[in-house]
């Protein structure tokens, strides 16, 4: 690759990383999410189903938003610290294992 190339791609990327970031967790709820509710509905199995229902929402809804909006930043701020060549390949690294664990587990 030419210098201008890298400096373009590393201009984007770093630009980009909020979204990435964002992106990364997203994902990640959305494989994930189903076991942590099957895990949480193993645990709530005795319970009245307005406390199921409850701490349903407040842990999907509430919970999962809340790991987003705040994790993603601080995300951004430890990937901004990779050079650009481990920052590309932390990234499809995480993406492809999101992926091939969405694709083991039948979510795609």
């Amino acid at each position: 690759m030419s210098g201008s190339n890298v400096t373009s791609i590393s201009n984007w990327i770093y630009g980009e990383l909020a979204t990435i970031s964002t992106a990364l967790l997203a994902c990640s709820i959305v494989v994930f999410g189903a076991d942590i509710n099957q895990v949480l509905r193993k645990a709530m199995r005795g319970q009245h189903f307005v406390v199921r229902t409850s701490v349903f929402i407040l842990i999907n809804a509430f919970g999962f938003g809340f790991v987003i909006v705040k994790m993603a930043p601080w995300l951004a701020s430890q990937l901004a610290q990779l050079s650009l060549y481990w920052l590309i390949g932390s990234l499809l690294v995480a993406f492809f294992a999101i992926g091939s664990w969405a694709q083991r587990n039948r979510h795609v």
